[in-house]
Order: structure tokens, then C-alpha cells, then sequence
């Protein structure tokens, strides 16, 4: 494991560990980049995004491509994702998280989302997979009025207050995002 991943303390903080991100998985003719928050300490320890077995990512992201993505072993995820021109990262580089979860995070640092974005002349859209990624990736992109931004509910098992067909419903809308006669629109921020 490399150090920029292992899980580590920051210096002077009791009880809580400093956690930086994963490097991003994104093609160069990327038409749609998929953003978390930060990732797990499953996926941390994986060096793996997704990672956690009850995270739905997998089985959200395959129902959309019509792929078992969750049976597949995680390159061979990777290359279909590389195939239908998909990106993956995180809105944080690293912050204070004891734990996995979102609200745990402070002394957040995020990633140079304008700046990758900017590198990439096929994006159409950016989406954000939960909450915090949404309000993080929304501050850090909104110089970019033409891409469209997607807020998604959470794939994680913490989020437990939607069904997993009331998120599948959710996500689909990501299908347009690769159709490339379909005119995107940015969906509002929720609240």
C-alpha cells in the first residue's frame, strides 16, 4: 500500500486519523465522471473505490450499463467503465475522519476538480454520489456552467432511508449522460 493511501494520524489529534483518497480512474475521452465524497476505510485499506460488500455503487452503476458489474472482479469493472467512458474520484483529497462516515470528516482538503475537469473535452456531465460529495463538488465546480452537475443519493449502506429501487430510480438518469443525442440538464442541488 502506498503512504499517500495508508490510513494514517495527523499529528496533534488525538483519536482521529487522517485519510487521504484514492488516485482517479478516469479515461481521457470521459463522457460522465462519478464523484464520492471520500472513501471508506474498507476501500481505503482495498485501495479499491467501492469496496465495502453492502455498498449498492456497483449494482446501481451495472443496472444503468446492463452489466453484472457487482459478479465482475473490480479490473475488469474498471475496463467496462473505461468502455462506456465513465471516471471515477473522490471531491476530497484527504481530511480528519475517525470512522467511514461523511459527517465525520474536518480539516477537509479537496481535489482539483476544475482543474481535471477542464482536461477532459468530452465530459458532459458530473455526478455526486451522496450529499457531502454534492456540496463539495457544486463549490469546487461552479465556474463550469456547461457541464451538467447530478446530485445522486448515496450508494452507501449508511444511507438507509431509500430503497435501493427508489435509488436505481434515482441514478438512471446517468443513462443520458452517455447517450450522446440526448441534451443534458443540470439537476438542482437537493437540500
Amino acid at each position: 500500500m502506498s503512504p499517500r493511501r495508508r490510513l494514517r494520524s495527523e499529528p496533534g489529534a488525538v483519536g482521529s486519523d487522517r485519510k487521504s483518497g484514492i488516485a482517479p480512474i478516469i479515461p481521457p475521452d470521459a463522457r460522465l465522471l462519478i464523484l464520492g465524497s471520500l472513501p471508506g476505510d474498507a476501500s481505503l485499506a482495498a485501495d479499491r473505490y467501492y469496496a465495502h460488500p453492502r455498498n449498492m455503487f456497483w449494482r446501481l452503476l451495472g443496472g444503468i450499463l446492463s452489466r453484472d458489474l457487482a459478479a465482475l472482479d473490480y479490473d475488469d469493472r474498471l475496463g467496462v467503465l473505461a468502455k462506456a467512458r465513465i471516471g471515477l474520484w473522490d471531491v476530497v483529497a484527504s481530511a480528519q475522519r475517525p470512522g467511514s462516515l461523511d459527517t465525520a470528516m474536518r480539516a477537509v482538503e479537496t481535489n482539483p476538480l476544475a482543474g481535471c475537469v477542464a482536461g477532459l473535452p468530452h465530459l458532459r456531465a458530473v455526478s455526486f454520489n451522496g450529499a457531502s460529495a454534492a456540496k463539495i463538488g457544486r463549490r469546487a465546480l461552479a465556474g463550469h456552467p456547461d457541464l451538467a452537475l447530478i446530485d445522486l443519493p448515496s450508494s452507501s449502506p449508511a444511507h438507509a432511508a431509500m430503497s435501493i429501487a427508489e435509488k436505481a430510480a434515482r441514478w438512471s438518469v446517468l443513462a443520458q449522460c452517455l447517450d450522446r443525442q440526448t441534451p443534458l440538464a443540470a439537476t438542482p442541488p437537493d437540500r
